[in-house]
């Protein structure tokens, strides 16, 4: 038999509220490693890619001057 103290004291839902605050914060971790891990490649490969760009433009000037 239940108390009424019992009744006010009990909380429905409790380990729900905490499940999603388990999953946000797992969230947020992914993100942040998946951030650091994009920073990081930005940062390796950076001069490549501008490179890799600048060729690019460099090609499309070239044949719309021929033009």
């Amino acid at each position: 038999m239940r108390t009424v103290l019992s009744l006010f004291s009990a909380r429905p839902g409790k380990g729900r509220s905490s499940r999603r605050g388990q999953t946000l914060v797992e969230y947020s971790l992914v993100l942040a490693i998946i951030t650091v891990v994009m920073i990081s490649v930005m940062t390796l490969l950076g001069n490549r890619i501008v490179v890799v760009f600048s060729a690019i433009t460099n090609l499309l000037d070239t044949a719309q001057s021929s033009h």
